[in-house]
């Protein structure tokens, strides 16, 4: 009676055991799926939907966008979901404009090359150029530049005020990823996963690098909300996989 009563314990045990294995399988299988598979370029993944993220480029066209000031973006092209202009296409901003937000975005650049990936910019005729009110995250061949380039002109940068704390940038020709998160004026610059700038746009401390900048002359970043934009510096540059969260 003993054996019997004992075999009926253990039997019970292992069915309890076997049902519990399988539910932990079936609560970890659904997230396996959400993130596995290779990420398809200008498309967003179910995690991005279910974190109201929003493509920017579609990836066949520059729906969205529109040539500064209102010119022509004819020469910037789209060819095999790629976003890019040979040089003297005129820089592109969004259709929309935008304040506290998260940005991603994919570019290259070749030997030499310099273009960068603005935000704030006010669209309008007393601001010849995007870079008259839009802070810029500086895009640029930090090795390779004719020109020598000042630790606050490096990729990552905020151009020309605040340097960037490490160099990030992979060599021309190969794809790097942008991030930039602003937040009530709190702005964060990442570069391939690594935050390498953080500054308060509300500071007197960064009020202070502006005005001894070269944009001192210009109504820089004095509104925190604005146009996205991509500079065309007048060579190649490639974007993909744009893409934006309202925060």
């Amino acid at each position: 009676m003993q054996l019997e009563k004992f075999i009926y314990i253990v039997l019970i045990f292992l069915t309890i055991s076997a049902c519990g294995s399988g539910d932990r399988k079936e609560k970890e299988m659904p997230e396996v799926a959400v993130t596995a598979g290779p990420e398809v370029p200008n498309r967003l993944t179910e995690a991005e939907k279910a974190e109201e993220w929003e493509l920017l480029f579609d990836g066949v066209s520059t729906q969205g966008w529109h040539g500064y000031l209102g010119a022509a973006t004819t020469d910037w092209k789209v060819k095999d979901g790629v976003l890019y202009t040979d040089g003297g296409s005129g820089d592109l901003v969004t259709d929309e404009l935008f304040s506290d937000f998260e940005l991603k975005v994919d570019w290259k650049i070749e030997t030499h090359g310099n273009s960068g990936i603005f935000y704030f910019v006010v669209e309008s005729p007393e601001y010849p150029r995007i870079h008259h009110t839009g802070p810029e995250f500086q895009i640029i061949d930090d090795e390779n530049y004719p020109q020598e380039l000042q630790d606050n002109q490096k990729t990552g940068a905020n151009s020309d005020v605040l340097a960037p704390s490490s160099m990030e940038a992979r060599a021309p020709g190969n794809w790097n990823r942008t991030r930039i998160v602003s937040r009530a004026g709190k702005m964060e610059h990442w570069l391939n996963g690594k935050q390498i700038l953080a500054f308060d746009a509300n500071s007197p401390e960064w009020r202070s690098a502006v005005a001894a900048s070269k944009f001192s002359a210009f109504d820089y970043a004095m509104q925190l909300y604005g146009k996205i934009g991509l500079q065309d510096h007048g060579g190649p540059v490639w974007f993909k996989n744009i893409k934006i969260r309202k925060l």
